[in-house]
């Protein structure tokens, strides 16, 4: 048995489980700024604690359905293709920069917790990829040839 379905399926969990954390969080903000009246250089407080709330139902939803797509590709254990695999890079860029961000204004459980992430994300995207099929646009390995990707041009024909 390969690593590949138990990575899929460990993603879509944490995925979910990180888009109910987002979401929770950033709602939870938006509740205090509310109930606080707090308001920063000048701004609306109703218009701050109405953004967070949208953050966090957005980002929600976003990791969420980067978990469907984990989701998915363990449920059929193919590898992601297309907007599936585009959104799964894309968390894996926003885990990153998430990770960057949290050493200096959070600290290093929460780095680690987004490095992790991002691990998995990168692991799940190359497992899937490693299947054994020659790259988009190289040509298989032939015999006799030395294995060289670019073929010997072909002989002019006379008409």
């Amino acid at each position: 048995m390969t690593v590949r379905r138990p990575v899929a399926w460990t993603v879509a969990v944490v995925l979910f489980a990180e888009a109910v954390g987002v979401a929770a969080l950033n709602w939870f903000l938006g509740v205090v700024v509310d109930r606080q009246n707090m308001s920063l250089a000048g701004l609306d407080p109703d218009m701050m604690s109405v953004s967070s709330k949208t953050g966090g139902v957005v980002f929600g939803l976003y990791f969420a359905l980067c978990g469907l797509v984990a989701l998915l590709v363990a449920l059929r254990d193919r590898p992601p293709a297309g907007p599936g695999r585009a959104l799964l890079i894309s968390a894996a860029v926003v885990h990153g920069l998430l990770g960057a961000f949290t050493w200096g204004l959070v600290g290093l459980r929460a780095f680690l917790f987004m490095v992790v992430v991002l691990a998995l994300i990168v692991l799940l995207l190359m497992a899937y990829d490693a299947d054994g099929e020659p790259a988009a646009g190289l040509p298989e390995d032939r015999e006799g040839d030395g294995g060289s990707p670019v073929s010997p041009p072909s002989a002019p024909t006379t008409p």
